[in-house]
């Protein structure tokens, strides 16, 4: 996991591609595969009727011009324009069925990542920058999605219009048309040598841009903080040394990808002289007429024309191979918290929490929690109290099950945790964080995130519980107010106010606060404690507060420290113990004096 955590490291891809990727990604293509059919069949039917021209301008210059029949050179120029016509018409329906077949496979690819980033536990986030999650998901997805589609359709239909070209030059002569494949070897190993380069260039280009991102999506959430320590200068010299990186990457990348073009176009020229020098020279002894060779010519260079297109379809496949990659890694990451195969869901919470011998680490080797022990009744209050890293919020994620247990067991009413579902436990829960997450939208609407089919009655009670009611009808649109991304409008002390509303709507058998009134003022938080009162009442509750004062009626208090419990009992008893808790107790009382 090493370096995953920072915009200034280079992702390691973790599944190298293969081939199977292809055919992986086919399973995206095959629901539409009637429509891509239907799409290839027009192609196909335009390029045939594009493939008559060079046929009619050899019976022109060999037939109708020199032999003055008018009548046929006017027909042939009216079948002329006709096959062109007809070409634009099909190729147009086609452009038009390939758009909504390209728009489908990104939803379903995009529908699929995000369904998945929903399951991934807490730790995945926890290693990555979330910039660099957000470009997989957008970016990443509508560039493969194209090469899915119409990539698809012209590999095949840019190669039935080579073996159409083969036959009809064939059908012309068939010594200039094996002038011309002469050229294909000559091809072939100059596109086996550039393949690996371009393939390592972009999957470079992703690293750079993937580090860009996860920076811009920092400095945008961070832009406040840039300007309070006037961060400014020095994070700009950092976005263009990350912003050069990506030039240089990319710049790398297409040096590769503008030799395929000039390659095939090189290869082009020299068998078109070819035809030339082997029509008026070595064959010309033969049928080789002038429009003869004109058609040829015509064909070699339609010949070489989907050459290009494979050459530049081949471009953006290899382009495309790192972004795949990188989407089915994302896939593919192993969800490491999920339902057991024989899990059952969990009866109603009465609130028994019991800790037996648990271990847990985020980082191998490095225990946070060491054979924590202890017991909780139902509806009993219990405040985590100690330094900061001691592993308070650590024990209150691991009773959500939002980690696994290195060693150990939790029990709820005497039913081990990972033999539940996820949905059924959390579900009976109630979390309020110290950062209160807003979404964008209602007010109303992020009250109700937690039960969405509650009544307007019920979400003006539990605010007016939580002191909430005031602020809000006081706002302009009242609990239809719109608030912006992260509640920007709102001071943190009316996000933590809304959250708690949202918590108490969703009537949680078990509630968990985590430093949930650090934002308040002290004369909101005491009036906050009778709704507080009411949303302890008959809940087991789990409290993590700083300010000591309001935990002391707490049915126990127990002291986390080195990775495990040091002390444990009420407020009275520890005190009388003039331990750890004591004397945190005591030099918090002097500070305030």
């Amino acid at each position: 996991m090493a370096g995953r955590n920072t915009y200034k490291e280079d992702e390691i891809l973790e599944t190298p591609f293969d081939y199977h990727h292809l055919l992986r990604a086919g399973g995206y293509i095959k629901p539409y595969a009637g429509k891509m059919i239907f799409a290839f069949a027009l192609s196909a039917i335009g390029g045939i009727c594009g493939l008559f021209a060079p046929m009619i301008t050899q019976h022109a210059l060999d037939e109708a011009i020199p032999g003055k029949d008018y009548n046929m050179l006017y027909t042939l120029c009216a079948i002329l324009v006709g096959v062109f016509i007809l070409s634009v018409i099909f190729t147009t329906l086609r452009s038009k069925v390939m758009v909504r077949v390209s728009q489908s496979i990104i939803y379903d690819i995009r529908k699929d990542v995000f369904g998945h980033l929903q399951e991934l536990p807490f730790q995945y986030y926890d290693d990555r920058p979330h910039g660099k999650i957000l470009i997989r998901v957008v970016n990443y997805v509508n560039s493969v999605s194209d090469m899915l589609s119409n990539g698809l359709i012209n590999i095949v239909l840019e190669i039935m219009n080579l073996i159409f070209i083969v036959v009809f030059m064939y059908i012309v002569d068939a010594r200039l048309a094996t002038v011309v494949l002469c050229g294909v070897p000559v091809l072939g190993v100059f596109m086996m040598w550039i393949k690996n380069k371009q393939r390592k260039a972009w999957q470079q280009v992703s690293n750079k841009n993937s580090n860009l991102n996860a920076y811009l999506q920092e400095n945008i959430v961070g832009a406040r903080i840039t300007q309070i320590f006037a961060r400014e200068d020095e994070n700009a010299e950092i976005f263009a040394t990350l912003s050069n990186n990506c030039r240089k990457s990319w710049m790398w990348a297409v040096r590769f990808t503008n030799l395929v073009w000039p390659g095939i176009d090189n290869i082009s020229v020299i068998v078109r002289a070819l035809i030339y020098i082997f029509g008026l020279l070595v064959f010309v002894n033969g049928n080789t007429t002038v429009g003869v060779i004109v058609a040829i010519t015509g064909y070699a260079a339609r010949f070489w024309q989907p050459i290009m297109n494979l050459g530049n379809i081949f471009n953006n496949f290899i382009n495309n191979i790192a972004y795949l990659e990188r989407i089915f890694e994302t896939i593919d990451e192993p969800v490491t918290v999920k339902d057991a195969p024989d899990a059952v869901e969990m009866p109603e919470i009465k609130g028994a929490v019991s800790f037996e011998n648990v271990t847990f680490a985020y980082e191998e080797g490095k225990n946070v929690l060491h054979n924590v022990s202890f017991e909780v009744k139902p509806g009993e209050s219990v405040a985590l109290v100690g330094p900061t890293g001691a592993g308070k919020s650590t024990i209150v994620s691991l009773i959500s099950r939002f980690y696994n247990l290195e060693k150990g067991r939790i029990l709820i009413d005497g039913q081990d945790i990972s033999k539940v579902t996820l949905k059924s436990l959390r579900s009976q829960m109630g979390i309020m964080l110290q950062d209160s997450f807003i979404f964008s939208g209602s007010i109303k609407n992020n009250i109700l995130y937690g039960k969405l089919d509650a009544s307007d009655e019920e979400v003006v009670s539990a605010s007016k519980v939580v002191c909430a009611d005031a602020f809000i009808s006081g706002m302009p649109n009242g609990y239809e107010t719109e608030v912006k991304e992260r509640g920007d409008m709102l001071s943190q002390g009316q996000k933590q106010l809304i959250s708690f509303a949202r918590t108490l709507l969703s009537d949680p058998k078990i509630l968990i606060l985590d430093e949930a009134t650090s934002s308040i003022d002290v004369q909101t938080e005491k009036a906050l404690q009778k709704g507080l009162d009411a949303m302890l009442k008959g809940r087991t509750s789990f409290i993590i507060a700083h300010r000591l004062s309001t935990i002391k009626n707490c049915d126990k208090i127990m002291y986390i420290d080195d990775g495990g419990i040091t002390e444990a009992g009420t407020h009275e008893e520890l005190l009388a113990k003039h331990g750890d808790y004591y004397h945190l107790y005591t030099s918090q009382m002097e500070d305030i004096a």
